[in-house]
């Protein structure tokens, strides 16, 4: 079902800085958008029209949302598929993405098992239960392993490196794998992380945006560029695989896909059921952002085109203090007469040691360079004007 609507509403559960971005891309297509979140005055909230304050898997929370809105979505895996179920069929509100789409995303070993049995190609893996599990598991691929939560973890979080058996306990407890079991994955020595967003719409319509490179540190996604560093044979075997990924899912939406290259092949990390980070860029260097694609998927409308404008960098605007404090912006000034530069601030109340805050975006057609790597040097740069006086 697509909404005809000529001003239809969207609800977002969660209202993060994805909902934000959301509720900025909705407001030129005409698209109201509520939001709910457990924060008051949530990042969201000065981009959408209202806020609804409730937890993500608060069942009356959700449905007040739905009986607003047109068709329903989500900005956060921590959402729970049982509620947007039974909120839909209580409502008659759409969910897209589907709650199966997300039921299965949001355990990785589950979600792994369906990549499998699709044949989507991923790193070696094994169930883990205890520290027994890991140990053997270590064996039989090899130390070191990564070691991830089957739950709750994103973006990075709930995952550990293992090198040896005796960490085997100590890893277990830091990802809080007691708390609904873990896996391990072969650790794999790639060439570069690389990420697709794909997009499905109305009937089955998919697409994907540009392939780009993703570089983390400390499991936190610092910068990307787009086009990736990497040839075009590597560039389209990643278009590939994250229709395959496109294929395996269900409901409409926008997904992040994240990939690895090694050895010339590509295997899948993890996927998101939402916009994601890396596709940040998508705002200035794109025809249509990774949001306005998100808003037009999930109301069934047609998709937008994906094409990329120019070469295009972009740096996440992190947490630089020792202890939690009010987050008070300074530099904006300096930053913003670098040629070119876009900054989205997320308006989070709190600044954290390495919280994301915000991110810079630098196209190339107003940087006086198109070269992947003079894009990524300046674009790395630029956060560093800003502090949290």
């Amino acid at each position: 079902m697509h909404i005809s609507a000529s001003e239809p509403t969207l609800g977002v559960v969660g209202g993060g800085q994805l909902g934000r971005m959301l509720g900025e891309a909705a407001s030129p297509l005409g698209v109201s958008v509520v939001v709910s979140d457990p924060t008051p005055d949530c990042p969201a909230s000065p981009a959408v029209d209202d806020q609804i304050v409730g937890a993500f898997d608060d069942y009356e929370t959700v449905r007040a949302v739905a009986e607003r809105a047109d068709v329903l979505t989500y900005e956060i895996e921590l959402t729970d598929p049982d509620t947007l179920e039974a909120v839909s069929e209580a409502t008659d509100t759409p969910v897209h993405p589907r709650p199966d789409t997300l039921r299965t995303i949001q355990d990785k070993l589950v979600q792994n098992e369906a990549f499998d049995d699709a044949g989507v190609p991923l790193p070696d893996y094994r169930r883990v239960d205890d520290a027994g599990d890991l140990q053997a598991a270590g064996e039989e691929l090899g130390w070191p392993v990564m070691l991830k939560a089957r739950t709750g973890g994103y973006d990075g979080r709930g995952n550990v490196p293992v090198e040896g058996p005796e960490e085997a306990v100590e890893a277990l407890a830091e990802v809080g794998a007691g708390e609904g079991g873990a896996l391990a994955e072969r650790l794999i020595d790639f060439e570069r992380e690389l990420s697709v967003i794909g997009c499905r719409g109305h009937d089955g319509t998919t697409a994907a945006f540009p392939v780009t490179e993703t570089i983390h540190e400390e499991e936190i996604l610092r910068e990307t560029v787009s086009p990736p560093r990497t040839g075009d044979a590597v560039r389209e075997r990643a278009r590939e695989v994250a229709f395959e990924v496109l294929d395996s899912l269900d409901g409409r939406g926008v997904f992040g896909i994240e990939l690895f290259e090694h050895d010339d092949r590509i295997l899948v990390n993890e996927v998101a059921p939402r916009p994601h980070n890396s596709g940040h860029w998508t705002i200035e260097g794109a025809v249509t952002s990774q949001f306005e694609q998100h808003v037009r998927a999930v109301l069934g409308w047609p998709l937008g085109a994906t094409a990329r404008r120019c070469p295009t960098a972009s740096a996440n605007v992190l947490g630089t203090v020792a202890e939690p404090t009010r987050a008070r912006l300074a530099g904006i000034e300096e930053l913003l007469a670098t040629d070119a530069a876009a900054l989205h601030w997320y308006g989070k109340r709190e600044v954290r040691p390495l919280r994301k805050m915000g991110h810079v975006t630098l196209p190339a057609d107003g940087a006086g360079t198109d070269d992947p790597d003079a894009l990524l040097e300046r674009v790395r740069a630029i956060p560093d004007q800003l502090t949290f006086a």
